[in-house]
């Protein structure tokens, strides 16, 4: 007899415990010094990109800012913007500031709204493929297909080693795959 596939509803909770379980071993230097790994292996890949979307991180994600930081002359960063609840996802130059309405920072509203070349997106896991599973509301997913509506762009997922699995996730048919993935320690092409 087979033994069904767990749901992704059950893959993002054990997903989460997961990386909140890792985040936790981790001392403050050894996660600085393990996200500014990010800045050699993404930023050659920003060459060329005016903005690039970051995000504030959840206490358990990697954090962009090391990489964010690192952006060149002529290249601005971006972080999601929510004016309410359910409002669609767009993304305002930064600095992320004030309180989202789920509290995580995002751009004061008198922030120019930006349409970034590159946005780098976190996950609760992802494989090697691309196929991403994230907190569950499908902010990333429509926000991305609506960015590729309008113009080229490149869906860099971030994460630590431990979120990315070698099994193939299933995708739904919303799901937006992401072009790259960039750990401390790879980047990953996913076709």
């Amino acid at each position: 007899m087979a033994v069904p596939s767990p749901s992704k509803s059950d893959m993002r909770t054990h997903a989460l415990a997961e990386r909140r379980a890792f985040a936790r071993s981790l001392n403050a230097s050894l996660r600085a010094e393990l996200e500014a790994k990010l800045v050699p292996i993404v930023l050659p890949r920003l060459i060329g990109a005016r903005i690039v979307a970051g995000y504030h991180p959840l206490k358990d994600e990697i954090s962009p800012y090391p990489v964010l930081e690192a952006l060149g002359n002529g290249q601005a960063a971006a972080f999601p913007w929510f004016a309410g609840r359910d409002s669609r996802m767009t993304f305002r130059q930064g600095p992320a500031v004030e309180p989202a309405p789920w509290g995580v920072l995002q751009p004061s509203a008198d922030r120019p709204a930006v349409a970034p070349d590159i946005v780098l997106v976190p996950l609760v896991m992802a494989d090697r493929g691309g196929v991403r599973i994230g907190h569950g509301k499908g902010h990333y997913d429509r926000a991305l297909s609506h960015l590729k509506e309008a113009s080229p762009i490149l869906a860099i997922g971030l994460a630590w080693d431990m979120q990315i699995s070698d099994r193939p996730i299933p995708a739904d048919p919303w799901d937006m795959r992401l072009d790259a993935i960039a750990t401390p320690t790879e980047w990953i092409d996913c076709e």
